[in-house]
């Protein structure tokens, strides 16, 4: 079974940091670039950062650019979210996804492209 698990969330005070992961099962994410999205009550879905298969390319919404880092541990079939400075703006669910893609980079503008998601994990910036 192809499965995805974010783990990582809670409650943080603006300025704080976190540190998402996105643990894979049932399938390898050397073949696939992984991508962050994150979605606040009434707000549409949207990209926040994505990386490539081998991990030699990567994409980040203005909004974190300079704030946030992603990385990839292909041993451990495991992709992490480095979020620092975060502000009250980034609270939302953040979901990772995949998308099969053994030769080329990411794409951050279309979550159509991404075949699995995980359940999700919440993320609260609050004094």
């Amino acid at each position: 079974q192809l499965q995805l698990v974010e783990s990582g969330g809670g409650l943080v005070q603006p300025g704080g940091s976190l540190r998402l992961s996105c643990a894979a099962s049932g399938f390898a994410l050397d073949y696939y670039a992984i991508g962050w999205f994150r979605q606040a009550p009434g707000k549409e879905r949207e990209g926040v950062s994505c990386i490539s298969s081998r991990g030699g390319s990567t994409n980040f919404a203005d909004s974190v650019k300079g704030r946030f880092t992603i990385s990839k541990d292909n041993a451990k079939n495991t992709v992490y979210l480095q979020m620092n400075t975060l502000r009250p703006e980034d609270t939302a669910v953040y979901y990772c996804a995949a998308d099969f893609a053994p030769f080329s980079g990411c794409v951050l503008s279309s979550a159509a492209k991404y075949d699995y998601w995980g359940q999700g994990t919440q993320v609260t910036v609050s004094s």
